[in-house]
């Protein structure tokens, strides 16, 4: 009886902690990329999985996210370091372009 109630214990524990591990990210492409976007094939391929806000700021810490309601000029930039989203309505990023 006590090997039962452990096994089942266990059991459940390791349900309950593989339950709450997030397998659609991998580590490895959460590091931070500093300066503007260069890659613009991994900067698109990032932005295919649809990341928040957050998400965002934490892949690419020096590009300007200029969501709905932020001021920002109006100047143009050519060096990919504003990006404007487009965002579905839990608020991930969909798409957008660089201005």
């Amino acid at each position: 009886m006590r090997k039962a109630m452990l096994a089942l214990f266990l059991f459940t524990a390791a349900v309950a902690t593989g339950a709450c591990h997030d397998t659609t990210h991998s580590g490895a492409d959460t590091k931070p990329v500093a300066g503007f976007v260069t890659d613009t094939a991994a900067f698109d391929a990032f932005i295919a999985t649809h990341p928040t806000a957050e998400q965002f700021h934490a892949r690419y810490p020096d590009v300007q996210l200029v969501l709905p309601g932020t001021v920002t000029t109006m100047e143009m930039r050519s060096n990919n370091s504003r990006y404007f989203p487009e965002l579905d309505k839990d608020g991930h990023i969909t798409g957008g372009g660089f201005r």
